[in-house]
This record gives structure tokens, sequence and C-alpha cells, in this order.
């Protein structure tokens, strides 16, 4: 199977790799990763993924608290923990990053000035996670007053 190019040898939108992007053969990739030709080329993210027959799993979103429920302070710090606590939710259904196929992130009162403070947030994660489609919506508020950002997913998990 041939996956997208996501590095700086990117040959265009739709393009495929002879060896699968950095990172592939370490998560043994169930989630075919795709660009559309037609759509401009994505910077950090998938147009789709495809799963392969099996169980869908959708993961509740998490906000940046630890163990104790702690909340981190701010975006970056909150986006490294929500991303490590969907990490840990996967855990729960026997399933790991390689099985996401989807993430939502929800950001409070997001302008295109915080992608700093977000993309340190999201290349802070213990875990790296695939280029995965992303959908980012700017919000009101979220459940508790203090969080900033809230992640979820949808993983495909085989047979």
């Amino acid at each position: 199977m041939f996956l997208v190019c996501f590095d700086s040898v990117n040959r265009g939108p739709g393009s495929a790799c002879p060896v699968p992007r950095p990172g592939a053969s370490d998560f043994g990739m169930t989630i075919e990763l795709r660009n559309a030709a037609s759509l401009p080329a994505p910077a950090g993210f998938s147009h789709l993924s495809i799963g392969p027959a099996g169980r869908i799993v959708h993961l509740a979103g998490q906000i940046g608290t630890d163990e104790s429920g702690t909340l981190a302070d701010g975006l970056a710090a909150q986006t490294t923990r929500s991303l490590d606590n969907l990490v840990e939710a996967l855990r729960a259904a026997d399933a790991g990053p390689e099985d996401l196929a989807k993430i939502t992130i929800y950001i409070v009162d997001w302008t295109e000035a915080r992608q700093p403070e977000l993309f340190a947030g999201l290349g802070g994660a213990s875990t790296r996670l695939p280029l995965v489609p992303i959908t980012l919506i700017g919000v009101q508020s979220l459940f508790l007053d203090a969080a900033v950002v809230e992640i979820e997913g949808v993983a495909v998990l085989a047979g």
C-alpha cells in the first residue's frame, strides 16, 4: 500500500510515496490516508482516511486534565494533555494511534493567531499520532470553564 507523502519531499497533492511516511511503520497503519489531487495540499493532516471493515470506536472529547483531574495551564499544555488522554482512551478499546481515522479539535475563542500555541501542544504529545483528517472548530465554551481545548476522535478496529 502507498501512503501520501507529508514531509518536505511532498510530491504534491494526491501523490503517493514509494515508502510509508515517517512513523507509518511504527504504527502498522490499519487506516489508509489519502489526499484529493483536486484540493490544495494539506499541511499537518490528510483529506481523508479509509478504514478496513471492522468495529468503529467513537472517542469522547478529552480535555487537558491529568489523572487527578487537574487542568493544565494554557492552550499548548492542555492540547498536549488532551492528546495523551485520547491515546489512553484508545488503549481502553485495545486500540492505538494507528487505528485513528479522524479527530476533531474544539478550541475556545479560536483565532488564527493561536496557531503557534496549538501546534506546540500538538507536537508535545507523548505519542506521535498519524496525520489523520482533522477538523478544528472554534467554540464559545467547553464543559469546564477553564478548559480551552477538547479533542475527540473516531477509530476503526480491524475485524
